[in-house]
């Protein structure tokens, strides 16, 4: 683990790298070794657009264990993290938590398969929560991309019904009975779908 060189963090919520495991979706129809190369491009472009970003830790956390981070991109990690919980909302509430034990001020948490991310929109993110305690970027899918808070919002990861469509505007709602400031980001894509990646291939293959 490197020091603390920052008030903000970027947390990359990333499945490890396994054959058969990985946008299983996406593999229904292409084929697991398809699959597992557009992930692997995907989780690259990831980890480029956070390192653009001027002023943040990067820390990701992995789904089942540690894994290598090519060279290129390891020099740029804080540290390596493995997720902890039994669904999705508890490792991302844990995961924050894990962040804010350290000292950060800011944190923002995304996947790895948003192929519109870019630093800027990261950024953007982290400036708002100065102003304000959470910031979500909505998914085309009615999922979102991207949450991040400037305290622990435990709250917004209870009960919610992950991998749906509901899952941007239960978050939403939630903020509104907690009467939480929130800043929202543009809406944008996430893949999933054969017809997803054929749409968005060319712009990761630009940036990888």
């Amino acid at each position: 683990m490197k020091s603390k060189n920052s008030e903000n963090a970027i947390i990359i919520f990333q499945k490890n790298l396994i054959h058969g495991k990985v946008k299983t979706r996406l593999a229904a129809t292409i084929g697991d070794q398809k699959a597992f190369e557009i992930y692997k491009d995907l989780v690259a472009f990831t980890y480029k657009q956070s390192i653009g970003v001027k002023d943040a830790d990067i820390w990701v956390f992995f789904s089942d264990g540690f894994e290598e981070i090519d060279e290129g991109f390891q020099e740029h990690i804080t540290a390596k993290m493995v997720q902890d919980g039994d669904d999705l909302g508890q490792r991302m509430q844990n995961a924050f938590a894990t962040i804010f034990s350290m000292g950060y001020s800011n944190a923002v948490l995304m996947g790895t398969d948003c192929p519109e991310i870019t630093p800027e929109t990261i950024e953007t993110a982290l400036d708002s929560l100065e102003k304000n305690e959470v910031v979500v970027g909505p998914a085309l899918d009615g999922g979102y991309y991207l949450i991040g808070m400037n305290n622990l919002y435990p709250q917004l990861f209870w009960q919610m019904p992950w991998s749906t469509e509901n899952v941007f505007p239960l978050t939403l709602e939630t903020i509104y009975q907690n009467n939480l400031s929130h800043y929202l980001l543009p809406v944008l894509s996430d893949i999933d779908t054969e017809e997803d990646w054929l749409k968005f291939e060319s712009l990761i293959s630009e940036n990888n």
